[in-house]
């Protein structure tokens, strides 16, 4: 899960413990049920892929909750609407299938889930007789799914900044998880 470029900054911030230790204990690659539900709820998610160079692109994909959808415990898919005509995430998955997804709920009860894996652009698939507007159709198998700490989240629906976000007048606010019986003997002290 890590290059030497991450190993170099955890190395430099003291936190390749914790990395390794999230990975052991929240990194996988098959669906729950409660991932499956949460990301069936959210009306959006972020798309990062890279064209056969290595060249990155992210963009948003949007549509009503369910839209992406978990269809079997290692196999997501979503459906590509009329666009741009520019194809650039999808045209990037036929040139490279590696991407990454990022799920996110905001407002009372925000979350985050990041989902890196193989994706295929297919054309004709039964799945998308339940998509109204599909052109095209995504299947992203997993590699790794990793739910993330959604502290940094703003509420934008009361425009409100996440009450962790640092501010030059107040101390900031350490997460709970920090303090979890799995995660405490390897956070690293805090450098700002």
């Amino acid at each position: 899960m890590f290059h030497e470029g991450n190993r170099a900054l955890q190395d430099a911030f003291g936190s390749r413990p914790l990395a390794d230790r999230l990975v052991e204990k929240l990194r996988h690659d098959r669906f729950t049920e409660a991932e499956s539900a949460f990301i069936q709820a959210q009306p959006l998610f972020f798309l990062a892929t890279a064209d056969a160079e290595g060249r990155p692109d992210c963009s948003f994909k949007g549509g009503a909750p369910g839209f992406a959808r978990v269809v079997a415990p290692d196999l997501l898919v979503f459906p590509d609407y009329d666009g741009n005509g520019m194809f650039k995430s999808l045209g990037n998955i036929v040139a490279n299938p590696h991407v990454g997804l990022l799920f996110i709920a905001m407002g009372e009860k925000p979350g985050r889930l990041r989902v890196n894996g193989r994706a295929e652009v297919v054309r004709d698939d039964p799945l998308m007789e339940d998509m109204p507007g599909a052109q095209l159709l995504v299947r992203v198998t997993p590699v790794d799914i990793f739910p993330n700490c959604p502290r940094y989240i703003p509420d934008l629906a009361r425009g409100e900044a996440s009450p962790y976000t640092p501010r030059a007048e107040a101390s900031p606010v350490e997460p709970a998880w920090k303090a979890w019986p799995d995660f405490a003997d390897v956070v690293p002290p805090r450098r700002a």
